[in-house]
């Protein structure tokens, strides 16, 4: 009560912002019959979302099998390379968008508790002169914050994928500092100016309304907050590309039939790739959202590309 009037500004704009979702969500509903694609299929706003909706509850039990024959491995090095560009240090509130099966959250989290691990170690060793039980002691008592109060939420908007998440994360005990939250990308469950980090691995290409998504990745982070995208894109070379062409319509459809039953939702997966932004049209998109020093760097020829963002 007491805040609220001393920032009368503050509320004012918390109130109008209110009303302007509001009435995005209004419009977002009108526009529900508004034409857009599934893959190679011209279908409604709607309808995307619902067909996207049971593609990922139908392969969220072979998702990570899938993604290794599919990758033949390699989109675990592109992860790691994502959570390396990211460089978190512990204290960091990172929100991992389309996240379910928690790839970046792991990482994320393996990553911040070596760096404060080495903090921890270059602490004692310039505490030269303290006695053994005073070290112990300050070892111990760091030791109960292995993250340093750092939280990464995983938000998807998929139910499967979180439990398939939540189930991974009990098995390799991974539950400090991680939250699991039922969410819209276009639409997110959270305050304003709040994560220093917002990420989306392989899910960005899946959301009907990309600038929307995009909006409100920048309304989530702080000012000086980092957006980070890894998502498949499009490969320069007309060689690789045909190659690359074969191998994802003749071959990674078989795969999905083979290992998961279900060759349709794998032949969109692969159309979805064909019908994402190239790199520059992606970068300009991040642009227009409001985002300063974008750019971006490909990996294996562009197969994949990190897309990269401040907002200041």
């Amino acid at each position: 009560m007491a805040a609220a009037a001393l920032c009368p500004c503050r509320t004012a704009l918390s109130r109008r912002g209110g009303a302007l979702r509001a009435l995005c969500g209004s419009v977002r509903g009108l526009a529900a019959g508004t034409q857009t694609h599934f893959g190679f299929q011209t279908v409604t706003e709607e309808e995307r979302r619902e067909k996207i909706n049971q593609v990922f509850e139908s392969v969220a039990k072979k998702y990570d099998v899938m993604n290794d024959s599919m990758t033949l491995g390699i989109h675990r090095v592109w992860k790691d390379i994502l959570v390396h560009k990211m460089n978190p240090s512990p204290g960091t509130l990172l929100l991992d968008v389309a996240g379910g099966t928690g790839d970046i959250a792991f990482r994320f989290i393996n990553y911040v508790r070596s760096a404060r691990e080495r903090q921890l170690q270059q602490k004692l060793r310039n505490h030269q002169n303290l006695s053994w039980q005073e070290i112990s002691e300050s070892y111990q008592g760091e030791q109960f914050k292995p993250l340093g109060d750092s939280q990464v939420v995983v938000c998807d908007i998929n139910k499967e994928m979180l439990k398939v998440g939540k189930q991974k994360a009990q098995y390799l005990g991974y539950s400090e500092g991680l939250s699991w939250v039922l969410g819209n990308a276009e639409e997110l469950p959270f305050d304003d100016d709040k994560f220093d980090v917002y990420t989306i691995a392989f899910g960005i290409r899946n959301v009907t309304r990309i600038d929307l998504a995009l909006q409100e990745a920048y309304r989530v982070l702080k000012p000086g907050g980092r957006f980070l995208c890894l998502e498949f894109s499009r490969v320069s070379n007309p060689i690789i590309s045909r190659l690359y062409d074969l191998y994802s319509f003749q071959v990674i459809p078989v795969l999905g039939e083979v290992i998961a039953g279900d060759w349709k939702s794998y032949q969109y997966l692969v159309e979805s790739i064909r019908r994402f932004p190239p790199q520059e049209e992606l970068k300009a998109m991040i642009e227009d959202a409001g985002f300063f020093k974008v750019d971006y760097q490909n990996l294996n020829l562009g197969v994949v590309a990190i897309h990269s963002g401040f907002k200041l």
